[in-house]
């Protein structure tokens, strides 16, 4: 084999050579050399980098781009990337630097017995993935190159990968000196994954170091390393080797080669494998197995907790090796410590994670709304199901567990916006979380441990993000967004807490929920001030509301749901119990429009039209729409107009009136619906609960699957909706959680031509993606068909 000055084989380097061939490299040789089945390959040296650069006499251009350069503002940051970037890409590489690479490239060809092979072209930072600095995901990676002229334009844009903006910015942040960190590139052969995934040695979600958890999906690796897909979770005990716990996911979509062209593409696993695949375990008992052993055998190569990439290659059903290294996010270190006691984990209930994160506190077992004061700041929230008199007793908990409840029911909601954790559908919960245990609630999972296990996760996830990049202020967070044609609105209900996320990559507000404005400012019955003389305390407090978000987001339109509470819900409120009726099914009664028409509660619709004209008259903020839920005939919806312009809310360009789409009747009259509205928001929720007949707090139903918006005839109706809108020129939204949650959900309503997507704040930013996506790749495919 030719001596090569710019190339070390896997067989010639080991974990001591990190300045030559970075983290990556120098991991990828080490495992080599200790036998592990690692795909063979080669990598082109930092030392090629540095040549390179200065062949090229781009030192000092660089150095005049990021001397002085202000990371925290985003167009500047843009601008020196881009500059930086395309002067490495349009740089010729030094004649002999190329033939070395294409050396090596012919010599590794006929080692694997392979013309022109597909490798994987991937960045190895020279600071890269030591533990007190992980650099992974900041530089790029390449799947799927083939021949001699695209692996030698692949080296390269590795190269300037070094240079993008959330590199830089994360170099800046961390305090390395830009230009002591260097750039190997590994080539290494293509593995064409059945399925793949991540292997942690110990658990960085509970912390347990005798613990091993496994991540897998279909495909290449590259979708359950970027959270694209949510993979199956496999947890293993290390002392006797078995599988202790199985988390299945519903893997909807997965990453694959493309047909014509190189690198990869997303697509729906039902389509490319088959639809009895998006639930199926993918990893069998015995892989995992054999996964974790190998996991034990890295781990005790390099004597510290390792995070391993792997793939099950397609072509030869054989396990490889892809990357290794050191835990970054343990806490105690990362060391192993074969004399410390594994800390046990004792899983008290588990359910359906409904609003994800971790938290620790005292148990307050609440059996009703007379006991809500018990609940102190921090305490764990643990009840049959939340109701919104529950609301400021959820503000005060760390997180919330209930024994009832899907995940688009009450408490999955309202925790997801108030940003706390949220286990719904556990079982036995009130009998077996005590008053007073202290618990730690894993909603990442659905599992509720014993004990306060887990103390540090906060500033962990903070840590966390820090290693991800993730620190950019708001202001760069939202100019970074991607540019939509579907606008990306954002459902708030509880105003006090609009500061927090007015800063994300929104359109507008798409769902003002006014029920908590009742709750938590108004606290009282609408019909009970009307016979008290109080009904100027509800115009006060819901103006008041409405108007700390409106300014907040102003000249953004904000759409108001007029109040929606059920029968039951009503009760609730003070002098509730005096006015309202008892009714056997709340959910499908006296609720929405056809309580503002009703003699016995008009007076108080008209208090909330009063409010909505104050925010708009008195203070200035016409951004403000308003929204009229549960519509179900034409002529209730005349009615409730013509009350709306008695008190001054007259419809016009100004002033618009959207109504929710939720019950079939508005499907069948879609047109006649259309000439008398402004928009359409579609709530997927409701609508998939009297299409199918399935309650929507059933979490029985919902483990079954009954309740999914994907369905077919959810979807019929949907399409029918969005073409009477457009037939009429009028908008139309869809508010609910399953744009974010199911990827090819979202696409299908992108495809439809819904004309905005509204979703709670935790996933603004990420939906925001997805459509960008969606709708890149409906351009490309538009113009590929011409």
């Amino acid at each position: 084999m030719v001596e090569l000055k710019y190339i070390r084989w896997f067989s010639q380097i080991d974990k001591d050579d990190i300045p030559i061939v970075g983290g990556k490299g120098a991991n990828l040789g080490e495992l080599t050399q200790k036998g592990l089945d690692v795909p063979p390959g080669f990598c082109v040296t930092a030392g090629a980098y540095t040549y390179f650069i200065n062949k090229a006499d781009l030192n000092d251009k660089i150095k005049s781009k990021i001397h002085n350069l202000d990371v925290e503002d985003s167009i500047e940051l843009q601008e020196a990337s881009g500059v930086i970037q395309k002067l490495i890409n349009s740089a010729k590489v030094p004649e002999d630097l190329e033939n070395e690479i294409i050396t090596a490239y012919n010599q590794f060809s006929d080692e694997i017995q392979i013309r022109n092979p597909e490798v994987a072209v991937r960045s190895s930072a020279t600071a890269e993935d030591l533990p007190e600095a992980s650099f992974a995901g900041q530089q790029d990676t390449y799947l799927h190159i083939s021949g001699k002229e695209e692996l030698l334009n692949h080296v390269r844009k590795c190269w300037a990968s070094l240079w993008t903006a959330r590199a830089i910015y994360y170099r800046e942040n961390q305090g390395f000196d830009h230009f002591d960190v260097s750039l190997s590139v590994v080539i290494q052969k293509m593995v064409n994954s059945e399925k793949s995934g991540v292997m942690f040695t110990a658990n960085p979600v509970s912390n347990n170091k005798g613990e091993i958890m496994i991540n897998a999906s279909w495909g290449l690796g590259e979708a359950v390393v970027s959270g694209a897909v949510t993979p199956d979770e496999y947890i293993v005990d290390k002392r006797n080797k078995e599988i202790i716990e199985k988390h299945i996911a519903e893997k909807t979509i997965m990453v694959v080669k493309k047909d014509i062209g190189i690198g990869t593409i997303e697509i729906k696993v039902g389509d490319y494998i088959g639809y009895e695949n998006i639930n199926k375990q993918c990893l069998s008992d015995e892989e995992i197995i054999e996964l974790a052993n190998y996991g034990l055998k890295i781990e005790e190569i390099y004597g510290s907790f390792q995070d391993i990439e792997w793939g099950y290659d397609k072509d030869t059903n054989k396990l490889y090796i892809l990357q290794s290294r050191p835990i970054t996010t343990l806490k105690g270190g990362t060391t192993l410590e074969k004399e410390t006691k594994q800390e046990e984990l004792k899983a008290l209930v588990r359910g359906l994670a409904a609003s994800p994160g971790i938290s620790s506190g005292k148990v307050k077992n609440i059996k009703g709304i007379s006991e809500i004061a018990r609940v102190e700041d921090g305490d764990v929230l643990v009840t049959i199901m939340t109701n919104p008199d529950m609301v400021p007793a959820m503000r005060r908990a760390s997180a919330v567990v209930t024994e009832e409840g899907g995940r688009t029911c009450h408490a999955a909601i309202v925790s997801r916006e108030l940003g706390i954790p949220c286990i719904v559908g556990a079982k036995g919960a009130t009998e077996v979380l005590e008053e007073g245990m202290e618990i730690t609630v894993d909603a990442k999972r659905g599992v509720v441990y014993e004990g306060i296990v887990l103390q540090e996760d906060k500033k962990e996830e903070e840590d966390a993000s820090i290693s991800e990049g993730q620190t950019i202020n708001a202001d760069l967070l939202s100019q970074l967004a991607p540019i939509t044609a579907t606008k990306i609105y954002m459902n708030l209900g509880e105003p006090s807490i609009i500061g927090r996320y007015k800063d994300l990559p929104f359109d507008g507000i798409g769902l003002m929920r006014t029920e908590f404005i009742f709750t938590n400012l108004v606290g009282a019955h609408p019909m009970y001030l009307v016979k008290t003389g109080q009904g100027q305390l509800l115009i006060d407090k819901m103006a008041e509301g409405i108007t700390m978000v409106a300014q907040e987001i102003y000249p953004r339109p904000i759409v108001v749901r007029l109040s929606d509470f059920r029968t039951n819900e009503f009760r609730g409120l003070k002098g509730g119990d005096e006015v309202e009726p008892i009714e056997a099914n709340p959910m499908i009664g006296w609720r929405g429009v056809s309580r503002y028409i009703s003699p016995e509660y008009e007076e108080g619709f008209r208090l909330e039209c009063r409010a909505m004209k104050k925010v708009r008259e008195e203070f200035g903020l016409e951004n403000v729409w308003a929204m009229l839920p549960f519509v179900r005939t034409t002529w209730e919806l005349k009615k409730v107009k013509e009350i709306m312009a008695e008190e001054g809310l007259i419809q016009d360009k100004s002033f618009k009136i959207w109504i929710m789409a939720e019950v079939p009747s508005v499907v069948f009259e879609a047109e006649e619906f259309a000439q008398m509205v402004d928009g359409f928001s579609i709530g997927s929720n409701d609508l998939t609960q009297l299409v199918m007949g399935a309650d929507r707090d059933s979490g029985i139903l919902n483990n079954m699957g009954y309740f999914d918006e994907r369905n077919e005839a959810v979807k019929r109706a949907i399409t029918i909706l969005i073409k009477a809108a457009h037939k009429y020129g009028k908008t139309i939204s869809i508010c609910g959680q399953g744009p974010s949650q199911y990827p090819e959900f979202a696409e299908f309503l992108v495809q439809e031509g819904i004309d905005s997507i509204s979703v709670n704040p935790d996933t603004v930013a990420y939906t925001r993606r997805l459509v960008a996506t969606v709708e890149q790749r409906m351009i490309l495919n538009k113009i590929r068909s011409l």
